[in-house]
């Protein structure tokens, strides 16, 4: 049942692949009947809402993009453990905001070509002749939006690739983007689909479309030098009003190896550890005997913890502080674990970045299970699906908007809503320090931090490992690899 739900979308989507298969028929003696050309298919809704799924499948890639560059933030560590992690220091550069165009193309690089690579092939189908059907035609540009969106809040001068074709397309300026982004949502919107779930699970429908506006909104005036605290609100508004969606009782169960079921998650990648692989946070942040607790079939990699200040944030009975893994570890049979003669111990502390090979290095920094680690696997990757928009994120927009409205009893009346679901105490007073706390409490590791803190001023402050950095680190350098291939590029100033 669980495959079946979770993959019920991919399934139906990826029937163009199997329809398309078939043109491969080398009997010219013989009529296909079974067979839909290239030039005709599409000429159905069925078959148009087909030719949604492989665009749909490079959203896989948002989980393993986003949790690099979270290194980022002060929420997020990858120290050098001996030599494990090393990699010729990009993750200390990325900590200390000391990347270079140079010396870490290969991210920048990488995360602008996913979404462009993505827009294109959302361009081909929109280009195709034979999708009619308004409805899809909509999802498919709002799709394409949306790509735009993560390549105006990392990058911000960009390219908008709103067509086929063309030699040396030209930069946008920021709030070029913005503008063209909040349009096309707009544009689409009414036709876009209110259903939840279902078939619609893992697609873009009209409340994808508003929480990707409120994201828009909330963060205008760093786009753009515009504050729109207001439509962040109404789009918030919307979401929450519609009944659509419910804070699930359970934190937790948003996150869970079954969470396709949960209500609260408007917009999630579906994974299958056997069927559609990527999500694998439990390797990248256990400890390599963590396979003896979890029964993994191989040893997880050691890398990602979280900060020491970050994890002493979470106050004492405020259950969300259970998302971290601290403490004595123990096999899958109950027996404590040592680490080379030495009690496999947690610890919240990272005495240093880059530490000598040993027990004091392996097991530093507080660990995440914030997505239920699966136990006794087949595979690397888990079953959880990886959540991008969820009602508990509208709610906290939703208070941000209203306090920098001045409507400070209304952001109290969401935050703590928020926070009677986490069973800790509600708060009287509340200040943007604060909500950002709460931010930070709330959505840690789901990678909205980067954002979070350039909106609040707290980007560019020191924190453990990082001195204070310049405020042009608050977007990414455009890739060196891109500006040889297009002159018409400009690099981003500062780098």
């Amino acid at each position: 049942m669980k495959i079946q739900m979770k993959l019920k979308v991919k399934h139906i989507l990826l029937g163009s692949a199997l329809l398309l298969s078939g043109q491969a028929c080398t009997d010219l003696t013989e009529t296909p009947f079974d067979v839909i050309p290239t030039d005709q298919f599409g000429s159905t809704p069925q078959q148009q809402a087909a030719l949604l799924g492989p665009l749909y499948s490079s959203l896989g890639d948002y989980f393993g993009r986003y949790a690099e560059f979270n290194t980022v933030t002060d929420e997020q560590v990858i120290p050098t453990r001996g030599g494990d992690w090393k990699d010729s220091d990009a993750w200390k550069r990325l900590k200390q905001h000391s990347w270079t165009p140079l010396g870490d193309d290969d991210k920048f690089n990488g995360m602008w070509t996913w979404c462009y690579n993505a827009i294109t092939s959302i361009n081909q189908q929109l280009n195709n002749p034979e999708i009619t059907d308004v409805a899809t035609k909509s999802e498919l540009r709002a799709l394409r939006a949306f790509y735009h969106y993560i390549l105006l809040d990392h990058f911000r001068n960009v390219i908008i690739a709103d067509k086929l074709g063309g030699d040396g397309p030209t930069q946008k300026t920021g709030a070029e983007v913005f503008a063209w982004i909040e349009k096309e949502l707009k544009e689409v919107y009414p036709n876009l689909s209110e259903t939840t779930g279902g078939a619609y699970y893992g697609r873009f429908n009209k409340y994808v479309a508003d929480m990707t506006l409120a994201k828009l909104y909330i963060n205008a005036e760093v786009y753009t030098g515009t504050p729109k605290w207001a439509e962040a609100k109404a789009e918030c508004d919307i979401i929450i009003n519609s009944g659509k969606y419910a804070l699930s009782a359970d934190f937790f169960s948003n996150f869970s190896t079954q969470n396709q079921s949960s209500k609260e998650n408007i917009l999630a990648v579906p994974y299958d550890a056997s069927k559609r692989g990527g999500f694998n946070m439990n390797m990248r942040t256990l400890h390599y005997l963590s396979q003896l607790t979890y029964n993994t079939p191989q040893a997880p990699w050691n890398g990602y913890c979280t900060a020491t200040e970050f994890y002493n944030s979470f106050k004492e009975g405020d259950n969300r502080k259970n998302m971290w893994i601290v403490g004595q570890q123990f096999s899958s049979d109950g027996k404590p674990l040592t680490d080379d003669g030495k009690p496999f111990i947690f610890t919240p502390e990272i005495p240093a970045f880059e530490m000598a090979a040993g027990p004091v290095a392996r097991l530093a920094g507080a660990r995440s299970q914030k997505y239920e680690i699966q136990r006794n696997g087949a595979s690397n990757d888990q079953d959880n699906d990886f959540v991008i928009f969820r009602l508990g994120d509208a709610y906290l927009l939703r208070a941000e908007a209203n306090l920098r409205l001045g409507k400070t009893t209304d952001a109290i009346k969401d935050v703590n809503i928020i926070r009677e679901r986490a069973g800790t105490t509600p708060v009287t007073t509340l200040t943007l320090d604060g909500l950002l706390a709460e931010r930070g409490f709330e959505m840690a590791w789901e990678y909205t931090r980067r954002q979070d803190l350039i909106r609040f001023g707290q980007f560019n402050k020191a924190w453990q490992f990082k001195t204070a950095s310049p405020v042009f680190r608050n977007i990414f350098p455009i890739p060196l690899s891109q500006l040889q291939l297009n002159p018409n590029l400009k690099q981003n100033p500062g780098y």
